[in-house]
């Protein structure tokens, strides 16, 4: 196990009163203005959570956000300043949002814990007592094609997310941290041996002829939608962002979008077995020279709770003509696998010309070969129904 650990992930593993303690002459821990919550903060969180427990949200913040967890929570701060109105702004701004909250740090899942806890489970199926599992990429050989004949599958995708020890996530990054991570991520890239090695394209200053090429070749992110605007996850844009590739453009990482690396491996078809095995030895390659924040209950942590653990999504694009005519029975097998089907460009997207984006849900509480594992069989299950239609 590596002794590598930032000061602020020792925090995490400290009794709560030991890591928020501060020290004072008189033995006890007294507050300091800074650990306090601005009034016009909390001003501005009763206003907008009355107006949540008014609305028809749906969201997972809704549902568990109490008044009495609210009550408990909105005086509380991180080590770095972060309140829960940075955990909660984009679901408190967004009623029609799935879940509604982001970290803004990585302690924010300890300092608010009794939310974050209660949507995690929710989520991943997570009981509050469990621990991640530690990696495991299993028996990588005995993953194959989903679709041997590409009668269904337009191309696979396995990706994750990963962010940097030692650095907050996107509502606390300062200008210059940043810039500071892109040059640290942007210098490992570009060292990348064999089939990895490739070119760093940073968004700031693009000219527009590798702009449209990336465009072209549907790699070029954009800045964030409405629900990450609202989370700030979009701050100093597009200062400190950039995308990587390689020279056969079967593997990417993106730098600074939602998390600080969004690691990538995809090509046409779907094979999946061939994506996965280029994953894997990716991550691996980048992972010997970047230490990833990690938790033993939640694995690696992310911006979005969503994402933690494994931090894996494995996806198709499919079309599916005969299940998709009727969406009911489409969602009923896929929650059978616990599967998401998301239109083709995502989240809040449409289906265009019936080609789904469907990945694995659940990447906490199992290894990432059994996420993987999920995804095939889900996939085969969806293919073998709609050839029996």
């Amino acid at each position: 196990m590596s002794l590598n650990f930032s000061f602020r992930q020792i925090r995490l593993l400290l009794p709560m009163s030991m890591a928020s303690s501060k020290g004072c002459a008189c033995g006890t821990q007294c507050k300091s203005k800074d650990d306090e919550v601005d009034g016009e903060t909390l001003k501005t969180l009763e206003a907008q959570y009355d107006a949540l427990m008014k609305s028809n949200s749906k969201s997972l913040l809704r549902k568990y956000l109490t008044r009495r967890t609210f009550d408990k929570l909105k005086t509380k701060k991180t080590g770095s300043g972060s309140t829960l109105l940075d955990c909660i702004k984009s679901g408190l701004e967004n009623h029609d949002s799935g879940v509604g909250v982001y970290a803004p740090d990585a302690e924010a899942y300890t300092v608010f814990g009794d939310l974050f806890d209660k949507i995690i489970c929710h989520y991943h199926g997570f009981d509050r007592t469990q621990r991640h599992p530690n990696q495991d990429w299993g028996n990588i050989g005995c993953i194959g094609d989903l679709d041997p004949e590409m009668k269904y599958v337009a191309s696979t995708r396995v990706r994750c997310g990963r962010s940097l020890a030692g650095y907050p996530f996107n509502p606390l990054l300062t200008e210059q941290q940043y810039l500071e991570m892109e040059k640290k991520c942007s210098t490992v890239l570009k060292s990348l041996p064999g089939e990895f090695q490739g070119e760093y394209y940073p968004l700031d200053g693009m000219t527009k002829d590798i702009q449209q090429q990336l465009i072209d070749d549907h790699f070029l992110f954009k800045e964030g939608d409405r629900f990450l605007q609202s989370a700030n996850a979009c701050r100093f844009w597009p200062k400190g962002r950039g995308i990587f590739h390689n020279a056969d453009k079967t593997f990417l990482v993106w730098v600074n979008e939602e998390d600080h690396l969004r690691i990538i491996s995809m090509q046409p078809g779907g094979n999946l077995g061939e994506v996965y095995t280029r994953f894997v030895n990716g991550v691996c390659e980048i992972g010997r020279k970047i230490t990833f924040a990690r938790s033993e209950k939640f694995g690696y942590l992310t911006f979005c709770p969503t994402n933690l653990g494994t931090a894996i999504r494995a996806s198709v694009h499919i079309q599916l003509p005969k299940l998709a005519s009727n969406k009911d029975e489409l969602e009923k097998v896929a929650a059978q696998y616990s599967l998401q089907v998301r239109g083709t460009r995502g989240e809040h997207t449409e289906a265009e010309e019936g080609l789904y984006d469907i990945s694995n849900k659940r990447r906490l509480g199992l290894t990432e070969f059994e996420a993987i594992k999920e995804m095939h069989d889900g996939i085969k299950a969806l293919i073998d129904k709609e050839e029996k239609l």
